[in-house]
């Protein structure tokens, strides 16, 4: 089975919230893109957490730019593994992203939101006792394996509204 890597991450100095997912999916991966799924939730999910109703549509560096300028950064819990589709179900011989050093090396950071319950479960485990220097948020999944619709998942999103200010 080839070894699926996630991509580097998108922080900067101002970097507020950073949310993790797990590891990107099929179409993220061969797109090199985060969130490249037509049905994946997470750009329309973010829109509406910075009142940003066009971030959808625009294109991807574009999008990037705006999650820096709302303070918000994006990696993965997962550095690489080996995965037969895109279930995080299917994730075996993970190996993880350094998330603490990371999180430590940002000087504004104040919440970390985990996109997904296996995002949440690995990166606690990497963040350990220093997980306690900031707010940790556990965010439903923005995939689209995870069906509860739009509605539903936009009020713990908005939960990092309060961090950007």
């Amino acid at each position: 089975m080839i070894r699926k890597a996630s991509f580097p991450p998108v922080t900067d100095t101002r970097t507020r919230v950073l949310i993790c997912g797990s590891l990107p999916g099929e179409r993220s991966l061969a797109a090199r893109q985060y969130y490249a799924h037509p049905q994946n939730q997470f750009w329309r999910l973010i829109a509406a957490v910075i009142d940003r109703a066009d971030l959808p549509a625009l294109p991807y560096e574009a999008r990037l730019a705006a999650l820096l300028e709302a303070r918000i950064g994006l990696w993965d819990a997962v550095a690489s593994a080996t995965r037969a589709g895109s279930s995080d179900a299917a994730i075996a011989n993970a190996q993880a992203n350094d998330l603490g050093t990371l999180a430590a090396s940002l000087p504004e950071l104040a919440a970390i939101a985990f996109n997904g319950a296996t995002a949440h479960r690995l990166g606690l485990r990497q963040l350990g006792a220093h997980a306690s220097r900031w707010i940790i948020l556990a965010l439903p999944s923005s995939s689209p394996l995870h069906t509860i619709g739009l509605p539903a998942k936009l009020p713990a999103w908005h939960a990092l509204r309060p961090f950007l200010a």
